[in-house]
């Protein structure tokens, strides 16, 4: 799937103030290195249903070891061990006997101490590796059948299967034994305990997907093989909210178009990024926030929510608001199938303009049959225009005022919405008293 850096600024996959972020709110990582992991995961949406299918069963298969992972591997482990590799020390003898050992923890005492804790995390390393592999078998991934591969080849290694052997139940190993392993670890081991942690933080990156998932009850949708886009969910919420309210969508080749109205703070844009959010998380491999959720694979997706103007290249909003349309319509002319999530559009300049401007606009992308379109506008006098086209649907929230007090439903309603409620608010919040 095709997405820009707008398109995930937009529906907030990654932002500025971490905490506001999608990413965040998956993030249940253990280790650096595994946060880092999933920041590729959330951005590299993948290629094909096969790659779409293997990630939901890596997944799925985490989903039921996540509470038996053993604890001993931690990200102060990789960074110990980290460390162990970075921090220039005396060379270790070798071999390790009565003599040179006592000679190397007098005459480099700092470096031992170092040493005796980095063969400890080490030893605690390996042990939990192993225990993972164990716990991933039999594999239901090519992901997860790679892992367990590459760990048992690994630590497979005679040397390897001694330390660990060895290892005393106590855990206190003789000052010979801790020079002696810690030369294999500097010397002979290197680049294996690197692989390992690489392998281990993606293991961590996809364990907090699996958290998530059973944390916020994700279902993984069914992606459907079809030459036309589509999309029908019920019961899909945006994930960020606290106490979120469902929709049901349903785009498909017959209505691919929805036409959306409603007055300010009643639930368009939420709408609209809840949907866009979904699917690209259901084309990462991951669960969506929905009951359930049939889709077809979606060669890209983009986003017209928060355009803004650039002062530096003399650029004005309205400007930048039809430079991206013309991207968009450029890049949905290669006939491969399409999600276009649309909020507000032409609000940089006046109602005339904006008028026909968007009549113009959606009359253009309606006929675009290899994509679907989501569409939100407070222009709701361009509608009986578009009743005319077939497979546009049109949908609004409704706004309701008792007592000059608004509330709001959040629930989807067939039609078209002639609320205007500016001069409402502006009153209701007293900004009309002060003025006067």
């Amino acid at each position: 799937m095709q997405i820009d850096q707008t398109t995930l600024n937009d529906l907030s996959i990654f932002h500025q103030e971490e905490e506001q972020s999608i990413f965040h709110t998956l993030n249940f990582t253990q280790t650096n290195d595994g946060k880092h992991w999933l920041k590729q995961i959330l951005a590299s949406p993948l290629e094909n249903i096969a790659d779409i299918k293997n990630t939901q069963n890596t997944i799925q298969q985490l989903i039921g070891v996540k509470e038996s992972l053993p604890a001993t591997i931690t990200n102060g482990t990789i960074m110990v061990m980290e460390r162990f590799y970075d921090t220039a020390m005396s060379n270790y003898p070798q071999p390790a006997n009565t003599i040179n050992t006592l000679l190397f923890k007098v005459f480099s005492s700092a470096d031992f101490a170092l040493t005796k804790y980095s063969v400890k995390h080490f030893i605690s390393f390996i042990k939990g590796l192993k225990e993972i592999a164990a716990l991933l078998q039999p594999a239901q991934s090519k992901q997860i059948a790679f892992w367990v591969s590459k760990i048992t080849l690994l630590t497979g290694k005679q040397k390897l299967l001694e330390i660990v052997e060895s290892h005393p139940v106590s855990g206190e190993l003789s000052n010979q034994k801790i020079l002696d392993y810690a030369s294999f670890f500097r010397y002979h081991f290197k680049q294996d305990c690197f692989e390992l942690i690489d392998i281990y933080s993606k293991i961590d990156a996809y364990i907090s997907l699996a958290i998530a998932h059973h944390k916020y009850n994700f279902i993984f949708p069914e992606f459907i093989e079809s030459d036309e886009p589509m999309i029908h969910s019920k019961g899909l919420y945006h994930l960020l909210l606290s106490t979120p309210v469902s929709y049901e969508v349903m785009l498909k080749k017959e209505q691919n178009f929805l036409f959306l109205t409603g007055a300010n703070m009643a639930g368009k844009s939420t709408f609209i990024k809840a949907t866009g959010i979904a699917v690209y998380l259901a084309h990462l491999g991951m669960g969506v926030p929905a009951q359930s959720m049939q889709l077809s694979f979606f060669d890209g997706l983009l986003s017209n929510i928060h355009i803004m103007d650039n002062i530096f290249k003399n650029e004005s909003y309205f400007f930048n608001e039809v430079q991206r349309v013309k991207s968009t319509v450029e890049k949905i002319s290669d006939n491969k199938k399409w999600l276009i999530l649309i909020d507000e559009l032409f609000k940089g300049t006046n109602i005339q303009d904006a008028m026909k401007c968007s009549i113009t606009v959606i009359e253009g992308l309606q006929k675009r049959k290899n994509a679907t379109f989501i569409l939100s506008t407070h222009l709701y006098e361009i509608g009986e225009a578009l009743q005319q086209y077939p497979n546009i649907q049109f949908k609004y929230f409704e706004t309701n005022i008792s007592n000059n007090e608004l509330s709001f439903s959040y629930q989807l309603k067939d039609g078209i919405s002639n609320d205007r409620l500016g001069y409402l608010i502006l009153e209701r919040e007293g900004v009309v008293k002060l003025l006067r």
